[in-house]
């Protein structure tokens, strides 16, 4: 089985850094852009399954990337992006409302993050996106097939955590860029992240002799 783990194109809301969680935005004119470089930039790769979140940026992604394909699309709530509960809206860059220690630790120390009234840990996270990773490799459909995951910044990281043997670096040197794309193999039940935060979108430069 291979995995292309996907962050979704860029929002307006990525823009100035708003938390999104479970708020259902559209991609930016530039998402939508960015998703058909990647389009081109995957066109020779051979992908036989599309799972996405449910929400909108994530499924416009996944389907701007597969167009013309007309691969069959799942979508699981599992990989939604987190929630941040009564916080969702409010700008990392500027605000009011969340704490300076969200904010940093946020980043710095993710599974010690305070968590948003109303909204999930990070620990939460790594259990759901767990339980969608084990579902995927104990189907025997799946073995041998190339999977399209679109999902979301945080939840795909700690997607990734079922790949590692240290449980403490969610972020993995950041948060992904939007429509880096995370390729991973399993085999026999191990995973292993063969790339991580490929860029499809980036255009090759031909070198003169």
């Amino acid at each position: 089985m291979k995995l292309y783990i996907m962050r979704h194109g860029l929002t307006n809301w990525n823009k100035i850094k708003k938390l999104q969680g479970r708020s259902d935005i559209l991609l930016a004119q530039e998402g939508i852009e960015l998703a058909e470089k990647v389009a081109e930039g995957m066109k020779d790769v051979d992908i036989d399954l599309v799972i996405s979140s449910p929400l909108i940026r994530a499924k416009q992604t996944a389907e701007i990337v597969m167009a013309g394909r007309n691969l069959p699309m799942i979508t699981d709530r599992r990989i939604i992006e987190m929630s941040f509960g009564d916080w969702e809206g409010q700008s990392m860059l500027q605000s009011e409302v969340l704490p300076k220690e969200f904010i940093r630790d946020f980043y710095e120390d993710p599974l010690h993050c305070v968590v948003p009234p109303k909204g999930e840990s990070f620990e939460q996270v790594i259990k759901r996106t767990a339980d969608f990773y084990q579902s995927l490799i104990s189907n025997e459909a799946y073995k041998d097939k190339n999977i399209f995951i679109s999902t979301h910044g945080a939840a795909s990281r700690c997607l990734l955590m079922n790949f590692y043997e240290d449980k403490e670096d969610v972020w993995r040197g950041g948060v992904p860029k939007n429509c880096t794309v995370t390729v991973a193999e399993v085999a026999d039940g191990v995973g292993k992240v063969l790339e991580l935060d490929k860029e499809y979108y980036v255009e090759k430069v031909s070198i003169r002799k």
